[in-house]
């Protein structure tokens, strides 16, 4: 039986969890069993996810999996390209550094803002009236 090695990552962004695994392979992605095209469908999400393989230069030698929910579109790419980062790093330390410098490993402590009593929004005020 043949023992494919996988590697784990989990990356969040604003409420969207990620779990990520990439074992080698020839570039095969899907998110919730969907091609990443489907999935994503802007050249800038795709663009997002794919960063951390740009930089490694890994792009086409992983085969990689994701389970991505809640959120939007936005909160879940930044947390799949958080969950890619820290699963290579799982495959090899010595991309660390690399994606270290360009930040991919820092989780984006962003979120919103709860709305407040007596304001339509977390900030917006009602109009005020003079009379």
């Amino acid at each position: 039986m043949a023992e494919t090695t996988e590697f784990l990552g989990t990356g969040r962004r604003k409420t969207a969890v990620a779990r990520v695994r990439i074992a080698s392979g020839t570039g095969k992605f899907t998110v919730n069993g969907r091609t990443i095209e489907v999935y994503f469908p802007t050249e800038s999400l795709r663009m997002v996810v794919n960063q951390p393989l740009v930089i490694t230069a890994l792009t086409g030698k992983y085969d990689i999996r994701v389970n991505v929910q809640g959120g939007g579109p936005n909160g879940q790419a930044g947390a799949v390209r958080h969950g890619i980062a820290r699963a290579l790093i799982e495959a090899d330390i010595n991309l660390r550094p690399t994606l270290k410098a360009d930040g991919l490993l820092t989780r984006d402590p962003r979120k919103r803002e709860r709305k407040k009593y007596g304001q339509p929004g977390a900030r917006k005020r009602f109009q005020y009236s003079k009379r």
